[in-house]
């Protein structure tokens, strides 16, 4: 299946090719001219902004709620008839602390807000939180790809290991755009947990 796209691309590899492509750049975009530095820490408006920056000239529900419900294998996220209270929940999670900040990101990786391209913003997002917070960032170089997909899939009943995985790997080099730029790695996104190709229920 290939999403409806501003691209006019039918076939999925091209698609994935290319919304990688635009997406990375736009990432640059959004760390080279420091727009993420004018926004408030931790909310789903500014993950919203994120991800209307990212996919705007892929998608037309760039920053938009999702408006089909989604899953992976037999895990379905928040549906859609609860979603906008979850969020809201999530906006007044604290985020004061390393364990805090992870658990408000496994809370949003559930509510998984968006119909495609949820991995890809929510990674920036959770960087920008710990860089505010703890003045870290997470090099994501440091995370192997199964152990990451694993522990999430698993976090929404225990976090134990999301958090441990994410906090070695942590580096207070947080003015390095490399380091920033591994959160959207196209290793880390392409048919992984976070952004899957995911079904209508």
């Amino acid at each position: 299946m290939t999403l409806e796209n501003k691209l006019g691309l039918t076939n999925p590899s091209e698609l994935a090719r290319e919304e990688e492509k635009i997406s990375k750049k736009k990432a640059v975009d959004l760390f080279e001219n420091g727009l993420l530095d004018k926004m408030p820490t931790g909310t789903f408006a500014t993950l919203q902004a994120i991800h209307k920056h990212l996919f705007s000239e892929i998608y037309d529900f760039a920053g938009q709620l999702r408006t089909v419900n989604l899953a992976k294998g037999n895990f379905r996220f928040a549906p859609l008839m609860y979603l906008e209270a979850a969020l809201a929940n999530i906006d007044k999670m604290p985020q004061a602390s390393f364990d805090e900040i992870i658990e408000k990101y496994v809370e949003m990786n559930i509510a998984h807000p968006f119909r495609e391209g949820n991995g890809r913003s929510t990674r920036i997002w959770l960087d920008h939180i710990l860089k505010a917070e703890l003045h870290k960032v997470i090099d994501w170089s440091k995370v192997d790809k199964e152990d990451y997909l694993l522990a999430m899939e698993r976090s929404p009943i225990r976090d134990i290991e999301i958090k441990h995985i994410l906090q070695a790997a942590l580096t207070d080099d947080i003015n390095s755009r490399e380091i920033y730029m591994k959160g959207i790695d196209h290793s880390y996104y392409y048919e992984g947990y976070a952004t899957f190709k995911a079904e209508d229920l």
